[in-house]
């Protein structure tokens, strides 16, 4: 399986030099608000991601416009989501490169209205999407241009697909994946894609508990799918390796769990239960003895693939199994991948960042590479780009 096939790259846009070329970029970056109100960029790895094709870009001799979206406004201006923060970071980053505003301020954007496309891409000569972490979605600006412009995938976004591609086509084993998270409805899709690609399925975070239940365990107070218990129950038995908690640090009844916020934080006791958890005990996080179990099987993976914490880690009391996990993909000996999101931030926050194969900068985009087996609507749009090899 060849990811690549039929993608336009860089490489296959016509001469840039004068023209004006449209970039959907991913600069949904975290915001930080000053004492005053004055919002900066907080974490700018996305937009860090998208400077090799901004630059090369520039450096042909293009005049380069990039759009992005920012939060999730509701189709109409609003002052907490206007790009100024981002655009003042960019000029930082790349000076030259404009940013228009927030793309999601139209209801086109959501809609993939055809007028909308029509007036984002006037005046323009060429698209590049730049834009991995939002490919899972069919909005206008990501799948509307390439059916008019010469368009590419820009640097990162051939990258990303190349990675994810290569995991599903011919990992180095065995191939592990670690795969947490709150919902198990969320990712039980994913999940049944994986376990037709893995040696070994590692599931952890709230949506664990759904899984312990389905075999047979009690869970107490914890997250629970009951509407998704069959459909767990059939993954335990599918013949995959599933590894689940077998000890769990929980948060004793009437507690509560959460960042600190106006000095007071959470309370209530905490103690780490082997086995089935009591009436009224919530689980939080694996407890020592599964965060041995599950890094003693990143440490002999092959091919690791990380996305989702492992526990409430906003929650400094159910931090641990999230760190002790994120370390031991972090000293891995085979190949890493770690999905955007939660697990970036893990890692960033534990200056792990570096140590890692590949670091995608798409959460829900790159599981959905892996649902779709590589058909995602940012993806099969640029398959479709009138230059597009084979076209």
């Amino acid at each position: 399986m060849d990811a690549l096939r039929g993608i336009p790259q860089l490489g296959d846009l016509p001469d840039v030099d004068g023209k004006r070329v449209l970039v959907r970029v991913d600069f949904n970056v975290p915001l930080h608000i000053g004492v005053r109100g004055q919002a900066t960029v907080a974490d700018d790895f996305r937009m860090m991601a998208a400077m090799p094709t901004l630059l090369r870009l520039l450096d042909e001799g293009a005049e380069v416009v990039a759009a992005s979206h920012l939060g999730r406004p509701s189709g109409a201006p609003d002052p907490r989501w206007e790009m100024d923060p981002v655009r003042a970071r960019l000029r930082v980053l790349s000076p030259g490169v404009e940013l228009t505003e927030n793309l999601r301020f139209d209801p086109g954007e959501k809609s993939n209205d055809p007028g909308f496309v029509q007036r984002l891409i006037q005046g323009f000569d060429a698209y590049v999407d730049e834009a991995f972490g939002a490919a899972h979605r069919p909005d206008a600006s990501i799948v509307g241009p390439p059916q008019f412009l010469p368009s590419a995938a820009g640097l990162r976004f051939a990258r990303e697909v190349e990675v994810l591609g290569g995991l599903l086509a011919k990992p180095a084993r065995p191939f592990v994946a670690v795969v947490g998270g709150a919902k198990v409805a969320d990712k039980l899709a994913v999940l049944k894609v994986l376990a037709t690609k893995v040696d070994t399925l590692i599931v952890g975070g709230g949506m664990a508990f759904t899984f312990m239940a389905a075999r047979g365990q009690s869970v107490g107070c914890s997250l629970l799918d009951e509407s998704h218990l069959e459909d767990c129950r059939a993954l335990l038995e599918s013949g995959v390796e599933i590894l689940l908690p077998t000890d769990t640090r929980a948060l004793e009844p009437g507690g509560t769990f959460g960042p600190p916020s106006e000095g007071h934080g959470p309370r209530g006791a905490v103690k780490v239960i082997e086995g089935d958890l009591p009436d009224g005990w919530t689980g939080l996080d694996i407890g020592p003895e599964t965060a041995a179990s599950f890094s003693a099987a990143v440490e002999r993976a092959g091919t690791v693939l990380w996305n989702g914490p492992l526990g409430a880690f906003e929650d400094s009391r159910f931090a641990q199994g999230t760190r002790v996990v994120a370390q031991a993909v972090a000293e891995a000996p085979g190949f890493s991948v770690v999905g955007g999101g939660d697990s970036a931030s893990a890692l960033e926050d534990l200056g792990l960042s570096d140590r890692i194969g590949y670091l995608s900068t798409g959460g829900g985009a790159s599981l959905s590479f892996i649902e779709s087996e590589g058909h995602l609507p940012g993806i099969d749009a640029l398959r479709q780009a009138p230059n597009a090899p084979g076209a």
